[in-house]
């Protein structure tokens, strides 16, 4: 004879798998929260700044050292 199956779990189990496939979904599209993309954009600046501040100028970026 077959198993007795509790057809409300088996709903209840492919549901939960179709949103936890949709979330991920979305995860993905949509990336990290505002507050850590902003957070590591100022971060990234803050960086950029300080190596801008210790580049060396040169009168002519694409001439050679060596003549």
């Amino acid at each position: 004879m077959a198993e007795v199956v509790n057809l409300n779990r088996f709903r209840k189990a492919r549901r939960k798998a179709e949103k936890t496939s949709r979330s991920a979904k979305n995860r993905a599209r949509h990336g990290r929260p505002k507050d850590q993309q902003e957070r590591e954009r100022r971060a990234k600046d803050t960086d950029d700044g300080a190596l801008d501040g210790k580049r060396l100028n040169d009168d002519d970026p694409g001439e050679d050292e060596s003549g």
